[in-house]
């Protein structure tokens, strides 16, 4: 029996967890379309570079779009005709929703809109999103579970992202089409987003300048590496979520529903001290940091733990990397694409 050839649409593949997820499509033969809009929230250049790798397979296309540009984004749903979605773009990062919430109305639920509305009218498969862990805001019971209410969203990015939950249950009710939102526990890793405290810390200290640690260190974060991330976004992609014959209306599951729709944590399971975190990174560079301690920031959570038992129930997922050698592979890769 030939091997089905499954087509793929996955946005925001520009990105650090869209292009790494798109090498593991690729390498197992899928054809995959790629969707950016390589905007300059972050450095251009490593999104281009990340894209370099990509189109170096035959099975890949690539189209530098908006997902607000409604009538292009159509045209590539009609064109391909792809049995799965995974919407990955999106702006990113809590504290820049403080300057710019605008931006995340924009990407994270006009741009997300217009995903669900060619995920019906093209009959996909299944759709796979991201969410994320910042959704549990103001939650202080940990582990983290999907089972726990999250209606106390810190910031204008944890709330597009719980709404983008919400409607993508309504599609899921209505139009039947099966759709998994991840949770991701800060992830990190080689070709990482340089917004994101391992990048900033690993440049300010090979350049011997202090480094920004809110609340003063006493931070926890369930840190998981990309590599695990991706095994675990691949194992919900090809099992389409499905209802739960069981789902109490009266007491109601927030992790599960009747209609075809699931709610995943996709974490390490094993949340690390940020200051341990940090010790990991001086002894990969052989440097010590030079610390600035600051409060805590508004919109920021003191901790971070997720609960992943459904993931391994389900899906039989289980992080591997440890953070000593995450951390390492981090800083061979950074210190090989900056020649430092």
């Amino acid at each position: 029996m030939s091997k089905i050839i499954k087509k793929t649409i996955v946005t925001g593949s520009a990105g650090f967890i869209g292009a790494s997820l798109c090498v593991k499509l690729l390498q197992r033969g899928d054809t995959v379309i790629g969707v950016d809009n390589h905007n300059d929230y972050y450095d251009p250049k490593i999104k281009k570079s990340r894209v370099d790798i990509l189109k170096k397979y035959p099975n890949y296309h690539h189209y530098i779009i908006d997902l607000v540009e409604e009538k292009k984004l159509k045209k590539i749903f009609e064109d391909h005709m792809p049995q799965d979605v995974v919407n990955l773009a999106a702006q990113a990062g809590v504290r820049y929703s403080l300057k710019n919430p605008l931006a995340y109305i924009n990407s994270n639920i006009l741009g997300f809109s217009n995903i669900l509305e060619n995920c019906r009218s093209h009959k996909i498969k299944h759709l796979v999103y991201a969410s994320t862990s910042s959704v549990y805001g103001a939650n202080t019971k940990i582990p983290f579970s999907e089972h726990d209410n999250v209606n106390h969203p810190l910031s204008v990015y944890a709330a597009s992202k719980k709404s983008n939950e919400l409607m993508a249950h309504a599609y899921s009710y209505l139009f039947k089409i099966p759709t998994t939102g991840l949770r991701f526990f800060t992830v990190y890793g080689p070709w990482g987003r340089p917004d994101m405290a391992l990048f900033k810390f690993t440049k300010s200290i090979l350049e011997e300048k202090p480094i920004d640690v809110f609340n003063y260190g006493k931070h926890t974060r369930d840190f998981t590496y990309i590599d695990d991330i991706v095994k675990g976004v691949i194992k919900t992609i090809d099992n389409p979520a499905k209802s739960n014959k069981n789902w109490d209306s009266n007491h109601p599951d927030p992790a599960t529903s009747n209609a075809p729709w699931r709610i995943y944590n996709i974490g390490n399971n094993n949340p690390v001290k940020l200051m341990d975190y940090i010790d990991a990174l001086e002894k990969n560079l052989g440097k010590k940091a030079k610390i600035n301690f600051l409060p805590l920031q508004p919109g920021d959570v003191q901790d971070t733990y997720a609960n992943t038992d459904n993931l391994n129930e389900k899906f039989k997922y289980k992080p591997t990397t440890s953070v000593i050698d995450g951390v390492s592979s981090f800083v061979k890769w950074y210190k090989g694409y900056y020649k430092v």
